[in-house]
């Protein structure tokens, strides 16, 4: 008896042939399209509150306009008219005091903060870090209705500190030339403990072994610091550093809050923010085109001061 099976049965097991209605390729095309669909949401919300409105602010800039009516296109004026605005020159002072102070003063306080939380010898660390880490999760309101009575003039407890060890008590608020270090302390105690963070996560990635290694060959404890811990930072100095530097150059909410809405730079200005100066110009007098010249003259601030950073930092990389 044959085994092969005749070429009429072995035709009849094949498998059918799908019939050619264009199912096949449609569905291959939404496969293909289905990714584009799933992120597309993204892409349109960056493009409506990001992109559209970072190119009608640029845009903006040479116009005349406050909101209702047609825009009036004034060139340069806004330009020229911000190069003789004194305030505006007040303002870029009082944001490059904030900035190096940022850099300088809040840096080096949380190194040292995150250098203490990971020490060895440090009990209830958890405890320790979620203490750090609450101010940044705390309303800035609160906390600015907290500083706004420690530094009264009265009965502030940093006044009252101040007097039990003989000094003068100090006018925070109303001291044009104390307005801004109060504004800096309440930085200092809402920023410091996230940088610390950041600073503790790269601490933690150094292996003990590096130090146990610098210890051997007679490193002391500033030596291991500078060439080793230092070194092994420098991404996250790098990126701390940045952040830090674009914080301090648009800090707005602080300053904002602790003075009030009545006098948001505090007295004669001496606490006002470019952001701030943007806020008032914008929302406040209604002059979009002026306020969005601002906002370009502090962007292109923000990126050429970036650029130096990592330039700087790479020649210390090097």
């Amino acid at each position: 008896m044959s085994v092969s099976q005749p070429a009429s049965q072995a035709e009849s097991v094949q498998a059918p042939v799908q019939p050619s209605d264009g199912r096949l390729s449609t569905g291959a095309g939404g496969a293909r399209f289905a990714p584009y669909m799933f992120i597309s949401p993204f892409f349109i919300i960056f493009f409506l509150f990001f992109l559209f409105p970072t190119a009608f602010a640029l845009v903006l800039g040479f116009f005349n306009w406050r909101g209702l009516g047609q825009p009036e296109f004034f060139e340069l004026r806004n330009y020229e008219r911000l190069m003789r605005d004194p305030i505006f020159f007040q303002a870029v002072q009082n944001t490059v005091f904030y900035t190096g102070f940022s850099l300088f003063i809040i840096m080096p306080l949380a190194l040292l903060e995150a250098m203490a939380l990971n020490a060895k010898i440090l009990w209830f660390k958890t405890l320790w870090r979620i203490l750090y880490f609450a101010p940044i999760v705390t309303s800035t309101v609160a906390v600015a209705i907290v500083f706004r009575m420690l530094y009264n003039r009265e009965f502030g407890l940093i006044n009252e500190f101040l007097m039990s060890i003989g000094l003068t008590p100090v006018d925070w608020l109303g001291d044009p030339n104390a307005v801004k270090f109060a504004v800096m302390g309440l930085v200092v105690w809402r920023w410091t403990g996230l940088l610390a963070v950041y600073f503790l996560a790269g601490l933690q990635s150094i292996p003990d072994t590096l130090y146990e290694a610098a210890s051997i060959d007679g490193a002391n404890g500033i030596q291991r610091f500078f060439y080793i811990t230092i070194p092994s930072l420098r991404p996250v100095i790098l990126f701390v550093s940045v952040i830090v530097m674009i914080g301090a150059l648009q800090i707005f909410d602080d300053p904002q809050v602790l003075f009030g809405s009545g006098s948001p730079g505090g007295p004669a200005n001496a606490g006002l923010s470019i952001v701030q100066y943007l806020y008032s110009r914008g929302i406040g007098d209604l002059l979009y085109g002026y306020a969005s010249a601002v906002g370009l003259l502090l962007f292109i601030g923000i990126f050429v001061l970036s650029l130096v950073q990592f330039r700087l930092l790479r020649g210390f990389e090097d």
